[in-house]
C-alpha cells in the first residue's frame, strides 16, 4: 500500500459536568450569538436607526473576530477544518481554559 498515512480520529466535543462550567459555556454562547443584536437595539433606542445599523455591522465583525480567536485558541489544531457553532466553541473554550 502506497498510502500509509495515519488518519487522526475526530475528537467529539467534550461534555461539561459541573453546573458552573455549563453556566460559563451558556454565557459565552449567548454573548457570541446575541450581543450584536442587543447592542444595536440599545443604540437604536438611544440614538438613531442609521447609527444602530452601522453599529450592528461593526459589532458583528468584532464578534466574528472574537469567535474566531476563541475557536482557534481552544479547538485542537487537527480539527480546525471542521465547522463549529457558537455552542460548541463555547464548550471547547470552557473545557480547555475555565474548567
Amino acid at each position: 500500500m502506497k498510502n500509509d498515512e495515519i488518519i487522526e480520529q475526530h475528537v467529539p466535543t467534550p461534555t461539561l459536568k459541573k453546573l458552573t462550567c455549563k453556566l460559563f459555556a451558556k454565557t459565552i454562547e449567548y454573548f457570541l450569538h446575541y450581543s450584536a443584536f442587543v447592542v444595536s437595539l440599545y443604540i437604536w433606542y438611544m440614538y438613531d436607526y442609521f447609527i444602530a445599523g452601522s453599529s450592528f455591522i461593526l459589532f458583528y465583525i468584532v464578534i466574528g473576530i472574537v469567535r474566531s480567536k476563541l475557536r482557534n485558541s481552544s479547538i485542537p489544531f487537527s480539527q480546525r477544518e471542521y465547522t463549529y457553532n457558537d455552542k460548541e466553541v463555547s464548550i471547547w473554550y470552557t473545557t480547555k481554559y475555565l474548567c
